[in-house]
């Protein structure tokens, strides 16, 4: 089954189940679902951000979360987050959840679970999902999303925002 025929579960504005669709019918209509962001962190209190594979159908080569994902048909959040950090970086950490998104458009219409781990393993990052990733420091960052935000996807925009108000990035 290729991507646009994953299934998820569509949901309503307060994050309750009322169907399912494919990936491309839920993208294709705007209806509500769900996803997961998850922040990594290493032992020098570094960020890792990675540079979406140029073959993804949303905001291909753009910056964005440690790893980012659907929730698949019967997943939890929590089982979501755990599958994608395996899948997109080769990595197993404890998981921290943090806050939930109210979907949105810069969302993409997903109401988002946010998860930060920390890990001392060496990332193996998936080349059918990213093209490039790296630790950085969290300053930099900062600098970086108000000088090129265009080179960020919305979605991480908006979570690095939200983490940061929370004091979740404060060092």
């Amino acid at each position: 089954m290729n991507d646009q025929q994953e299934v998820y579960a569509v949901v309503d504005e307060n994050d309750k189940v009322i169907g399912s669709a494919t990936r491309q019918e839920i993208h294709q209509k705007g209806w509500l679902h769900r996803s997961v962001h998850i922040f990594v962190f290493n032992k020098y209190g570094q960020l890792y951000l990675q540079k979406r594979a140029l073959s993804k159908d949303l905001y291909p080569g753009c910056w964005d979360s440690s790893a980012a994902g659907h929730v698949d048909w019967g997943e939890s959040y929590e089982e979501a987050a755990a599958r994608e950090l395996e899948e997109e970086l080769g990595v197993r950490a404890p998981l921290t959840y943090r806050f939930k998104i109210k979907a949105c458009i810069e969302t993409g219409w997903e109401h988002v679970g946010f998860f930060t781990a920390f890990t001392h393993e060496v990332i193996k990052a998936n080349p059918e999902e990213i093209m490039e990733g790296r630790f950085m420091e969290l300053h930099r960052i900062s600098l970086w999303i108000r000088h090129a935000p265009a080179i960020f996807a919305p979605g991480f925009l908006l979570v690095f925002k939200m983490a940061d108000a929370q004091g979740i990035l404060d060092r």
